[in-house]
């Protein structure tokens, strides 16, 4: 029972934690990533999808992006969708290949960059204790139903704060990397 509570705890962690770097990567730095592209939605023949599925994405350079519809009519398509995606890029068609460039930063916007991901790293450690607290929860249960004892209940507990630890110590890390590449010009 106890080691049910711990893996779910552990697999819901790993979930925020996935969640985190996924919002990290659509945090963009000053270098071409084709990840910054991934909420980029094109209507593709009625129905919207991923640019990644309608379009092979590539780095050119340290800061430009190479997108290749896979069917010529979609090259218009493909750029609006990146016009409108909201990102602040501008992209500049030659023949069928849409190329990306990643304007620099300014020491405003990384800052602002920066705020928004210690916001998401703050956002990945609230839901990571509140995994902690539902998991403590549901051994109290158990040992209120005297399914297990005080001392499993307390090695259980203990158990599920060194995972609690493991998992912020972690988004800590993404972070501080974050910061790290927001920062490099």
């Amino acid at each position: 029972m106890i080691d049910d509570i711990k893996k779910d705890a552990g697999a819901r962690m790993q979930k925020s934690l996935d969640a985190l770097q996924s919002n990290f990567h659509k945090i963009r730095t000053g270098r071409a990533h084709p990840s910054i592209l991934d909420a980029v939605m094109v209507e593709y023949y009625g129905s919207q999808m991923p640019i990644n599925q309608v379009a092979n994405i590539t780095i050119e350079d340290a800061r430009t992006l190479a997108v290749t519809p896979w069917e010529r009519p979609m090259v218009p398509k493909v750029e609006k969708a990146i016009m409108t995606a909201d990102l602040g890029l501008n992209p500049a068609t030659a023949g069928n290949v849409i190329r990306v460039p990643m304007p620099p930063l300014t020491e405003e916007t990384r800052r602002n960059y920066i705020k928004q991901a210690r916001a998401e790293a703050e956002n990945a450690k609230v839901a990571i204790r509140s995994i902690r607290r539902d998991a403590n929860g549901d051994l109290k249960t158990l040992l209120k139903d005297k399914e297990i004892t005080e001392d499993d209940e307390r090695r259980g507990e203990e158990e599920i704060q060194k995972l609690t630890d493991k998992h912020v110590s972690e988004i800590d890390r993404l972070l501080e990397t974050k910061e790290h590449d927001l920062m490099q010009v």
